[in-house]
Parts: structure tokens; C-alpha cells; sequence
């Protein structure tokens, strides 16, 4: 009998306890989703805010990158407006520079038709700048006035035979060995003197045994070809150099104009001439090829070639002349 009464209250404090671990579980159950709840929440306010930052930050890129295009494409229509105007600017000093060749070639041509009519006659003055050549319609080179006219004196000693090489009588020297190359630097060193120098080059250059073929070889290094990567438009030694042949083409020019035929027939042969042409043709592509800018030191190629042309036309009418 107590056994059974023992069994039942057992019974009843088994269910009970059942019916309190059921009710603790399902309160532990509550808090579990509670807290589950909660930090779901302050994860999908954390993605949330990353979403909007990466958002704000793309936004912002494409801001700037549209920004960049816009710049981009304003620049490169700027560029192309420069490089137009560049190309115009170069085509119209193209057929100005054209021009003024063409006037040059045609007032020197004149020149000489007027000296061979009065060849005849007496010599034609021809001075060391190309004064007797009607340029009034042409800009002279910026660098001729480098040199200046040969005095009158000069021209006077030369028509009465009375003038002689006083102050430089290495000049004397040097143009009886054909040295043309010593002739060059010794007018190089000598430039601070250039007014007395240029009054005796010519009658030095009378002294040589060929004063052409010696003006001609001093030419060689006008043009360095061996040296490619020299700037002929910067370097002063090679600036200096091509004023120093421009002024003895001038030179030998003004000794010619005022030699007697039969002296300027023993002076000029067949391979001088051709030798004179050949320099001109090896020059002219070197002339075409320039950037036009005259502020450069390409006026004194242009020059340069416009006295080898000059000396070019006067052998050629020359020898001509006294053939007839």
C-alpha cells in the first residue's frame, strides 16, 4: 500500500519537474531568439551602411571620371586647333620663303644680264654684299649685315693694281698654299677685326693659285654630314663657320666683278665649274628641308646657297663670255 502511494507521488513529482524543465526550456528558447534576433539586426544595419558607403563611393567615381573625360576632350580639341594652325602657319611661310627665293633668283639673274652688257665695257662692282643686285623688294638676311661693304678705297686699289696684304700677312700666306682650311680658322680667330680683314681677303685671295677652287673647298664643311647629331641652328662654331664662307664667297664674287676678262678666263676651268654646280645640287634638298624659322640660323643657309648660285651663274656667264 505505501509502495503504491510512493509510486504515485513519484509519479506526480516526475510530471511536475517535466513540466518545469519544459517551461525553463521553452523561456531558454525566448532568450535564444532574442539574442538571434539582435545580432541579425546589427549585421543588417552594418551590410546596410557598406552597401550605402560603396554606393556614395561609385557615385563619386563616375563624378570624376566624367569630370576626366570632359577635360580630356576639351584639351585634345584644343590640340587639334593648335596643330591646324600650326600647319597653316607653316604652309604660309612655305610660299612666302618660296617667294622670296623666287625674287632672289630673278633680281640676281637681272644683275648679271646688266653685267654682261657692261662687261664689255668695264668690270661690273660687285661688292661683298650683293649691293649691285636690286633686292628692294626682298628682306635681306638678318645675318648679312655680319658683313659689310668693301670700301671704295678698296675698289680703287684693285682698278689701279696698287693695293697690297699689309696687316695679315699669314692671310698672304695661307692663300698661296691653298689652305683652306687654315684660311677658315684664321678668319675665325681674326673675327674681331673682321672690317680691316675683309678689305685684304680678296687681294689675298688674287694671290692663290685658283681662287675659286679655294673658296669652293672651304665649303666642304658647311654641312657636317659626319656628324649627325650636331644642330646646325645652335651650334656657334658651325654658325660662325658658315658666316666665315658666306663672306669669302662675297669676297671672291667682288674679285671677279673686278678682274679683267682674260685674268677671269685663266681662273675658271671646266671642273671648277662642274664643281661649283655639284656643291649647289647637293645644297638645294638640304634648303627645302628647312623649318623656315629665320630666328633659327636657317638664313644663313639660305644665304649661303643664294651666293653659291650667284658664283654658280657667274663662272657659267663668265666663261661664256669670253668664249664669245
Amino acid at each position: 500500500m505505501e509502495d503504491t502511494q510512493s509510486v504515485v507521488i513519484l509519479i506526480d513529482s516526475t510530471a511536475s519537474k517535466i513540466r518545469q524543465l519544459q517551461k525553463a526550456f521553452a523561456e531558454l528558447e525566448s532568450q535564444r531568439a532574442l539574442t538571434l534576433n539582435l545580432r541579425w539586426k546589427e549585421l543588417e544595419e552594418h551590410f546596410s551602411g557598406l552597401e550605402k558607403s560603396l554606393k556614395r563611393r561609385f557615385h563619386e567615381l563616375e563624378d570624376q571620371e566624367k569630370e576626366f573625360e570632359k577635360k580630356t576632350r576639351k584639351a585634345r580639341e584644343m590640340l587639334q586647333k593648335r596643330e591646324a594652325g600650326v600647319v597653316a602657319n607653316e604652309q604660309a611661310t612655305l610660299v612666302t620663303l618660296q617667294e622670296k627665293r623666287d625674287a632672289y633668283v630673278f633680281a640676281i639673274t637681272n644683275a648679271l644680264e646688266k653685267h654682261m652688257k657692261s662687261s664689255s665695257q668695264q668690270p661690273a662692282d660687285i661688292n661683298c654684299n650683293l649691293d649691285s643686285v636690286e633686292l628692294s623688294s626682298v628682306e635681306k638676311p638678318p645675318d648679312s649685315v655680319a658683313t659689310k661693304n668693301i670700301s671704295e678705297d678698296v675698289k680703287s686699289s684693285f682698278e689701279n693694281g696698287n693695293f697690297k696684304v699689309r696687316s695679315y700677312p699669314q692671310l698672304l700666306k695661307l692663300c698661296e698654299e691653298m689652305d683652306s682650311e687654315g684660311l677658315l680658322k684664321f678668319i675665325s680667330d681674326n673675327r674681331k677685326n673682321l672690317a680691316a680683314l675683309k678689305e685684304e681677303i680678296p687681294w689675298a685671295l688674287k694671290a692663290s693659285a685658283s681662287p675659286t677652287r679655294l673658296v669652293l673647298e672651304s665649303l666642304e664643311g658647311f654641312y657636317l654630314s659626319e656628324v649627325p647629331h650636331v644642330d646646325g641652328k645652335k651650334d656657334s662654331n658651325l654658325l660662325g663657320l658658315r658666316r666665315t664662307c658666306i663672306m669669302l664667297m662675297e669676297c671672291h664674287s667682288f674679285l671677279l666683278s673686278n678682274l679683267g676678262m682674260v685674268s677671269i678666263s685663266a681662273l675658271i676651268s671646266e671642273d671648277i665649274k662642274d664643281k661649283a654646280k655639284l656643291i649647289a645640287e647637293e645644297w638645294k634638298p638640304k634648303l627645302d628641308s628647312l623649318d623656315m624659322d629665320a630666328s633659327s640660323g636657317n638664313s644663313l643657309e639660305a644665304h649661303a646657297f643664294l651666293q653659291l648660285l650667284l658664283l654658280v651663274l657667274l663662272l657659267t656667264s663668265m666663261k661664256n663670255n669670253f668664249r664669245g
